[in-house]
Order: structure tokens, then sequence, then C-alpha cells
């Protein structure tokens, strides 16, 4: 099956507990203002086969001490979805975690369809006029549902976000572009280009991204 892929990547230990792989979909047409994640919102970029993706997390599962699924929106591939989180199964015993913009009656269906797939799920859309104040959420209106056994690893994260819980990886591509998993604090990112700019670097982002070169 063809599905359409953001970024891989090993470990990620911004978005849930431990080292976990961040798989990221490419394609999302909620487009919520204000997102951080613009660059993920295009369709049709990034097809691979999902045989390729499995391969890539058989090859981190040992290691990993879960798997984030993020986006993009991850259930606008709810196939490619279900046949990724069916190998994982296959392949580890660690948790589930994914993120959607979408509220729980839109996934419902998926869900009772594909009992057990995922522990732990963040639902709603990002809204930069809600405040910011929980913990792996960019706002206060997206709600953490529990909805394993193993999902109970997700419930010390139903509390107010410390500045520990702010804390971004940053990873390189092979040109030499960085991009950041994790949820930073409202302003963060602006501060970043602000101090980079000062300190003499040439700073070029793609708007709302996040991303930077320097």
């Amino acid at each position: 099956m063809r599905m359409f892929l953001s970024r891989l990547h090993f470990p990620v230990t911004a978005l849930g507990p431990g080292r976990r792989v961040g798989l990221w979909f490419q394609g999302c047409s909620l487009r919520c203002p204000g997102c951080i994640s613009v660059d993920t919102w295009a369709h049709g970029e990034g097809a691979i086969e999902t045989g390729k993706i499995i391969d890539q997390l058989a090859y981190f599962a040992r290691e990993a001490d879960g798997l984030t699924v993020s986006g993009g929106e991850p259930f606008e591939q709810p196939h490619a979805l279900a046949e990724i989180l069916n190998a994982w199964r296959r392949l580890s015993d660690k948790s589930v975690l994914v993120f959607t913009g979408l509220e729980m009656d839109a996934i419902g269906p998926w869900l009772d369809a594909n009992s057990g797939l995922i522990d732990a799920i963040i639902t709603g859309p990002f809204r930069s006029d809600v405040p910011q104040s929980l913990a792996l959420r960019g706002s206060d209106n997206q709600q953490l549902h529990v909805l394993t056994d193993l999902g109970a690893a997700f419930l010390p994260y139903e509390r107010r976000a410390t500045d520990a819980d702010r804390t971004l990886d940053v990873m390189f591509d092979e040109d030499g572009g960085a991009w950041m998993a994790g949820i930073p604090a409202r302003g963060d990112l602006a501060r970043l280009r602000r101090a980079l700019s000062a300190a003499g670097h040439q700073v070029v982002t793609s708007d709302m991204q996040g991303q930077f070169a320097a």
C-alpha cells in the first residue's frame, strides 16, 4: 500500500514517555491557524510504500519505548494508519500514542474497527485563541483519551505543563535543514529565530513551520 509520509525519526523524547519512534503523516485538510507543522499540510508529497515504513519500524522497535504518530492528519490515511499500527503490534509490546486534530466522534468508527491498536490519543484541533497550559497539548481544548491498559502510561500527562514539557528534539536532514519535534510554548520559535538572527546567523524559515537553517 502507498502512503504519504512527512518523516520518521528515532529517538523522539518530547512526545510521550521514553525514547519513542516518531512518525509524521503527510497531508492535512484541517489547516489550523497558527499550526507549527505547515510543512505537513500539502497532500500528495512523500509517497512511500507502507512496507518500507514497517521495515524501518522493525529496525527501531527493540530499542524504542513506544510509537508516537502525528502529522499532518493521520486519519486522512486511515488504511495506511491501520496497516502500520497492526505491524507495530507484531513488532513491539510498547505503547502507541496518536495525535489528531479530529474529535472522538469523527474517528469513533475507525477506533471501533481497529480496537486495541491505539493506547492513547490526543484529539481536537489546535486553537491559537485558547490557552496552552496542559502537558502534551498545543491548546487546552485538546483532550487526552486513554484507550487501553498500556495507555495508562500517559495518565501522568493529565496535568499542567512544566518547563520540561516544552523541551524540543532537534533533528537535521540530509540537506542541513533542521526541524523540531515537540510542543513548544507560545512564542518560543519566534524567540529562537530572533536569538539566531542576533547571533549573526541567517535564518530561513517556512511560514509558521518552525524550521530553520542557520
